[in-house]
């Protein structure tokens, strides 16, 4: 039968195996409670000891040439070997935590509606503020053009235009309209003089007695 193990566990394995200082890490702990051991050693025993706890924490796989320097070394060595594990441990949740960080990060983007909204708001303002200019007057659902009001120009004063353009504004039922300068060219037809010479609003006013 097969074990499977986490990657936890298989850091722990490959750091059990390997008895040395990983390549990442630049530094170690020696704890003092070693120097209850360092002063029964003379200094030439404690030199020795310190090189090989240097040569060992550099992976250059030194080997104990005297029983005193190995016996010492021991202690300590079994000391790096568990700092070394929690470093790992360290080291994997920290690798495991930036993964989920970075997914809920990009996960966010894509869903957050609210950052991808003003990218498009600003697109179609921009759009608006281009066409705005050629519009010469709007309201509601109805616009008309500057272009379109020239072409009224031909035939009618700005005076009949821009009054019609506000009749039609204030007419309640302009909703049924679907555009203003089609309005605009039929009602101004229909305030030509007639052939009497009279025209409708003068037609109006004689009939509410405001002229003979």
């Amino acid at each position: 039968m097969k074990l499977k193990l986490d990657p936890t566990e298989l850091m722990r394995v490959f750091l059990f195996k390997k008895f040395n200082m990983a390549e990442e890490k630049k530094g170690f702990i020696l704890y003092t409670d070693v120097l209850h051991t360092v002063e029964k050693l003379t200094d030439e025993q404690a030199g020795k000891l310190f090189k090989h706890i240097l040569k060992y924490v550099s992976d250059l796989n030194p080997e104990c040439k005297d029983l005193i320097t190995e016996i010492a070394f021991e202690p300590i060595k079994q000391s790096l070997k568990r700092d070394l594990l929690k470093w790992g441990d360290k080291k994997q949740k920290r690798s495991e935590a930036g993964k989920i960080g970075a997914n809920k990060r990009w996960q966010n983007i894509a869903n957050d509606s609210k950052r991808i909204k003003p990218i498009a708001n600003i697109a179609d303002n921009v759009n608006v503020n281009v066409n705005v200019k050629d519009i010469y007057k709007s309201f509601a659902h109805l616009s008309i053009t500057n272009d379109e009001v020239k072409k009224l120009l031909v035939n009618y004063s700005s005076n009949q235009i821009s009054d019609i353009l506000n009749d039609i504004e204030n007419y309640k039922g302009n909703t049924k309209y679907k555009s203003l300068y089609l309005t605009a060219v039929k009602w101004l037809q229909k305030n030509e003089p007639t052939s009497e010479g009279i025209s409708p609003e003068e037609i109006k006013a004689r009939k509410y007695g405001l002229i003979k």
